[in-house]
């Protein structure tokens, strides 16, 4: 392989593997985005780890009674699909949830919440058109959101039901807490 050979490949290299970080960031801020978004509204949160199948967070109720795992797919712009993988046909769980992140490139992320169940109805799945990569696709589109809204009622309510609320201490009791999440 001559040199000139050889540092075109390097280029190809580097150009491949830029794409692919700038992928990886824009799903690691989508994570984190929903993250932050489910911490302010009282859900107790913690990222899996990136190589965790099907699971980018793990969530639950501050009374521990209802807990998810969300999938996060994040677009690095407005866009009106999310690409989600075959896997999103067959995952059919109450207590699994999507959360769709449009990053607005500085403005207010857009999210949209639905069950999956939901989505595995609405995934829609395509074969490239150019018939020669084979290629395939599955896709989850705005117009088929679950809410009008974006949704994160879906998730019920964060404070801990009354009976686990009344043997809390004070500073735990959804009193303090609504006050503290009115401020945000």
């Amino acid at each position: 392989m001559g040199a000139d050979t050889r540092r075109a490949h390097e280029i190809e290299l580097f150009e491949r593997t830029e794409m692919a970080n700038k992928g990886q960031m824009t799903g690691m801020l989508g994570v984190y985005l929903v993250a932050a978004e489910l911490s302010r509204r009282g859900f107790i949160v913690s990222p899996t780890s990136r190589s965790a199948v099907g699971a980018d967070l793990l969530v639950t109720d501050q009374s521990c009674n209802k807990a998810w795992s969300v999938q996060v797919k994040t677009n690095s712009r407005r866009a009106n699909f999310w690409l989600v993988g075959a896997s999103a046909k067959k995952i059919r769980s109450e207590s699994h949830m999507y959360v769709f992140v449009n990053n607005a490139g500085g403005n207010k992320p857009e999210f949209l919440v639905a069950q999956s169940a939901h989505v595995a109805e609405k995934t829609i799945h395509e074969k490239s058109k150019k018939s020669s990569t084979g290629s395939e696709f599955w896709s989850f589109m705005v117009r088929d959101r679950q809410t009008e809204d974006e949704g994160w009622q879906l998730f019920g309510n964060s404070l801990p039901d009354p009976d686990v609320q009344a043997t809390l201490p004070t500073e735990f009791q959804a009193e303090s807490l609504e006050d503290a999440t009115s401020d945000q």
